[in-house]
């Protein structure tokens, strides 16, 4: 089985930054898998947007984030594969290493395939991948779709949402719910001892136990009726829509 992770680790120097070196992750195929999308303010503003997929983190960099507008398609550049670990980190990147700046986690959830196909690794290796999102502000269809032609790594992609009853073009969800859904923090505000402790000795202060989530005001006045993070046991069960 190749290393997925050969090239996120090729990237980093884990004696100096808190990431997590990471292994891939096994679990039963009955739950399903989860979705993390990390703010980061590295050297330009993004939106890390990673599925679990393959024991892994299949990842793309979303420099505006994601638009529940449909006829809003949002550029997203394909990126290394993560660890399954990386979906806890939050907290700072030291600067001097790739991609050094503030983390946050801005959702997290679980996803569901929809289609084309009976596999997602297939979906993704055709170019095309349909999906439902559970989170706390992500629900609903969504699509991925890679650009065929414009970039000879193959790496540039559309992130979509497509016409469901959660579709909203009258909200912006990233500016009216800009913080972490673990730490209720702004990307600007991300504690450089929040940080997750990889295997790697540490004079970091680890977390122990994840703050609860506290909406933002603005955010709490305008998209209350975001669904609740969902249990990963059973199917979550769609909510009211973003208004």
């Amino acid at each position: 089985m190749p290393d997925l992770l050969k090239k996120y680790r090729q990237m980093r120097d884990f004696g100096d930054t808190p990431e997590p070196s990471g292994k891939e992750k096994k679990k039963p195929r009955a739950k399903l898998p989860i979705f993390v999308i990390q703010k980061h303010q590295a050297s330009r503003l993004h939106y890390d947007f990673r599925l679990e997929m393959e024991g892994v983190l299949k990842s793309w960099a979303v420099p505006k984030g994601p638009s529940y507008d449909p006829s809003v398609k949002r550029l997203a550049m394909m990126t290394e594969d993560h660890p399954y670990d990386y979906a806890s980190f939050e907290g700072v990147i030291p600067a001097g290493n790739y991609g050094a700046g503030n983390v946050i986690i801005w959702d997290e959830g679980m996803w569901e395939f929809i289609e084309p196909g009976d596999d997602p690794v297939k979906a993704v290796k055709s170019g095309k991948l349909t999906f439902r999102m559970y989170g706390k502000k992500m629900f609903g269809e969504w699509a991925l779709v890679r650009i065929k032609g414009r970039s000879e790594k193959g790496n540039e992609w559309l992130l979509l949402k497509h016409r469901d009853e959660y579709a909203n073009d009258k909200v912006d969800v990233t500016e009216v719910a800009p913080r972490s859904v673990v730490s209720n923090r702004t990307v600007e505000e991300a504690d450089p001892e929040n940080v997750w402790i990889s295997n790697r000795a540490s004079t970091k202060k680890a977390v122990s136990k994840r703050p609860r989530t506290a909406p933002s005001p603005k955010a709490s006045a305008r998209s209350r009726s975001s669904p609740a993070a969902p249990r990963r046991s059973a199917r979550p069960t769609p909510r009211r829509r973003l208004r």
